[in-house]
């Protein structure tokens, strides 16, 4: 892991670079599975399940049945958890619910803002090297609470292995609607453009390898996606008043998402960032996934910066999926973070909490992103309409007005369904 020392902002850029290769070869792969899909459906989708799967089975569809007995294979304290969990991202996403706004712009005219759920939407949730039954309930329930009409989901079923008993538990308890065991950018194409089993759903969620993120991004002018994202990052900044060893832990639950991951260590000295690392290197040797902490480690990094400000405007360039504030008066810190997916404040507050129990959501905008998308909210899931109601008295206060424009525009025909109305009434 490099250790970079004040580097000049000239290399910002490049110190701000993801681990995310463009390969032409995985788009490629990638439209021609949404094609199939298009043209074969389920027939397409279970061809994929035995090629890239090892599930040769005939059913796509998780019976009631199946997640039963799935769900019943959880043990207490799993399922006590997951329950307690889910009851504090519950609380926190119906504290978001938006309420109508109305308002009187002028006399006799009256606009109103509501908030609709999506009607029909598709979760995806990865099922390879670690079973993601906590982004069930990031993404179940926030929909649930948003009151989507359908709520789908998909996750791959390897031939050798059931689906995870704790996903199809934390499905049964989001009140999830159907469940399919289809994976890959072959479940993100027939949510898209649904299959004889599978519904198309209005808008798609979920994280995924680099071909779910691809598929997702073409299916992207059909449908609508959460948001762009790329392999799971951290960003900790850490001065004198924090603990090496909590920044080093956090730098590594990152790094065990997977080889493309990364963790970014901001600190104030170069003794804090030397601390940092020897407690990397000795806190790995603990944790058994190997392949995936070395992949990561290789391409994170530390950097240290003389002062506050420059770490702060670092981070904001970098613009981290999770960010970590271990400084003295971290909250006044905050109110200078201008880009990131969420914000922890804090030597108490490490990202792992957000991923699974505090109540934020842990589907966040990733790769820069977090410079203009938020993370997935209640908002993710309703979409708002306005609303006017014109009286006869405020169309004739704003006549003038809206012809004035209209023929200033050379739209005769907007000034005329104003003038017949004030003529005619």
């Amino acid at each position: 892991m490099e250790l970079i020392i004040n580097p000049p902002k000239e290399i910002w850029e490049s110190l701000c670079e993801r681990n995310i290769p463009d390969d032409v070869d995985i788009e490629k792969s990638v439209e021609d599975i949404i094609s199939q899909i298009k043209e074969r459906g389920d027939e397409a989708l279970l061809e994929f399940a035995g090629k890239f799967d090892n599930y040769y089975g005939t059913s796509l569809l998780i019976s009631e049945e199946e997640i039963e007995a799935g769900a019943a294979k959880v043990s207490m304290d799993v399922a006590d958890a997951i329950r307690k969990a889910a009851a504090n991202i519950a609380a926190f996403h119906k504290a978001q619910l938006p309420h109508p706004i109305e308002c009187e712009t002028t006399p006799g005219v009256k606009c109103i803002q509501k908030a609709i759920a999506v009607q029909r939407v598709g979760l995806y949730i990865p099922g390879g090297r670690a079973p993601l039954f906590s982004t069930v309930l990031m993404l179940a329930v926030p929909a649930s609470i948003a009151g989507c009409k359908e709520i789908v989901l998909c996750t791959p079923q390897n031939g050798e292995h059931c689906i995870a008993p704790e996903i199809l538990f934390a499905a049964k308890l989001c009140g999830i609607h159907k469940v399919f065991r289809i994976g890959g950018a072959q479940a993100i194409a027939a949510m898209a453009f649904g299959t004889e089993s599978v519904p198309k759903v209005n808008k798609i969620f979920g994280p995924g390898n680099r071909f779910v993120t691809k598929a997702k991004q073409i299916v992207s002018r059909y449908t609508a996606i959460d948001m762009p994202a790329g392999p799971s990052e951290v960003m900790v900044l850490a001065d004198d008043t924090s603990n090496p060893m909590f920044v080093a832990a956090d730098m590594l639950s990152q790094a065990e998402h997977g080889p493309d991951s990364q963790a970014i260590a901001v600190c104030s000295s170069e003794k804090i960032a030397k601390e940092v690392a020897e407690h990397v290197e000795r806190l790995a040797e603990r944790l058994p996934r190997r392949d995936s902490i070395e992949g990561s480690l290789s391409h994170s990094r530390i950097i240290t910066f003389p002062n506050r400000d420059r770490m702060i405007e670092f981070a904001n360039a970098y613009a981290p999926e999770h960010l970590i504030l271990s400084l003295k008066d971290p909250w006044e810190a905050s109110e200078k973070i201008t880009a990131a997916g969420s914000v922890f404040i804090g030597n108490y507050s490490p990202e792992s909490a957000g991923d699974y129990a505090s109540g934020t959501n842990h589907t966040l905008p990733t790769s820069g992103w977090a410079r203009s998308f938020s993370g997935v909210n209640i908002d993710s899931f309703m979409h708002k309409i306005t609303y006017q109601e014109l009286t006869p008295e405020g169309l004739d206060l704003l006549s003038s007005v809206i012809t004035t424009m209209a023929h200033a525009e050379g739209l005769d025909a907007h000034a005329m369904a104003v003038d017949v109305r004030i003529h005619n009434s």
